[in-house]
């Protein structure tokens, strides 16, 4: 299935969440945020929530540091 992912067309296979998304890219112990089509999903709800092609989605995840 091809999805935009942070602005990038990527092609996934086997990714019908966005927790199975996120395992795929090894994201799922990191913390972050997911935005699916402009709509911020809450992490208790990854599980949940489906991604089907053509989904854009944006993934930030935060950095520790100074």
């Amino acid at each position: 299935m091809r999805l935009v992912v942070n602005g990038e067309q990527r092609e996934v296979e086997d990714v019908a969440t966005v927790e199975e998304l996120l395992r795929a890219f090894k994201l799922e112990n990191k913390i972050l945020v997911v935005e699916l089509n402009l709509e911020i999903v809450e992490r208790d709800a990854y599980g949940a929530t489906p991604v089907k092609g053509g989904d854009r989605i944006e993934i930030v995840h935060f950095v520790g540091g100074g």
